[in-house]
């Protein structure tokens, strides 16, 4: 299979200023995302789209060929699904596989995009694969909505006084790999396709950085994590 692994890096960002290119663990988000490609031994190809000169450098410096993206798709609302339009349109190559790498989820291996590939070549009828962590403490049994009047009506019906282990379990999109069959992005403009399957990791990891809060916590778990799965 041809896999082509994209990483989108914006230059802005309201939530953390340069986001991209912040430090975890001594080396810039988007570094960790290369890093993760470069590691798989099943990735074809490796292509880092941004609108930033200096995300830009970074990417050629760790020799990677980059995609400069109009400006019109590195705004807030921008949708990734054209960004990544626009970075097949420009390779005018044809893949088997893409994958979306977001460097704000970064603590993932090149084992795990090896698994996800591995995945795909075992069945061929499926047409993605998202990555998600199992989310018990943080059920939706435990969640709820507001009425009128602030009061709390429960989201899972009859579900807010069983106890745990009597509940289904759930899952939540980690953001560290989408991954679809080129045939079903372009058929459907998601990655969210509806013949997917899940790719379950540690939710000891779960780290999606967006906010200063995020990145301090990122910063705490990093060194256990780099030591217990440190594979470049």
């Amino acid at each position: 299979m041809k896999v082509l692994a994209i990483i989108p890096a914006r230059g802005g960002s309201k939530g953390v200023p340069r986001k991209n290119v912040q430090l975890l663990g001594g080396i810039p988000l988007i570094v960790h995302a290369i890093n993760c490609a470069k590691a798989s031994s099943k990735v074809t190809k490796i292509i880092i789209s941004t609108d930033s000169e200096e995300i830009a450098t970074i990417a050629k410096e760790n020799n990677y060929e980059v995609i400069m993206r109009p400006d019109e798709l590195a705004s807030d609302t921008s949708n990734v699904v054209h960004t990544v339009e626009h970075v097949y349109k420009t390779l005018n190559e044809d893949f088997d596989i893409i994958v979306l790498l977001q460097p704000t989820s970064p603590l993932r291996t090149g084992k795990d995009l090896d698994s996800i590939i591995t995945m795909f070549e075992r069945n061929t009828k499926l047409d993605g694969i998202i990555s998600v962590v199992p989310f018990d403490d943080l059920h939706p049994a435990r969640m709820y909505n507001l009425g009128t009047n602030n009061e709390l009506v429960s989201f899972i019906e009859n579900g807010e006084s069983s106890r745990r282990q009597d509940l289904n379990p759930v899952y939540y999109r980690n953001g560290c790999f989408y991954a679809v069959t080129s045939q079903s992005f372009f058929a459907e403009k998601s990655f969210m396709v509806k013949n997917k399957e899940a790719y379950i990791m540690n939710p000891e990891w779960l780290i999606n950085i967006d906010t200063p809060r995020d990145f301090k916590i990122a910063s705490i778990i990093y060194e256990e994590w780099k030591n217990e799965n440190f594979n470049y």
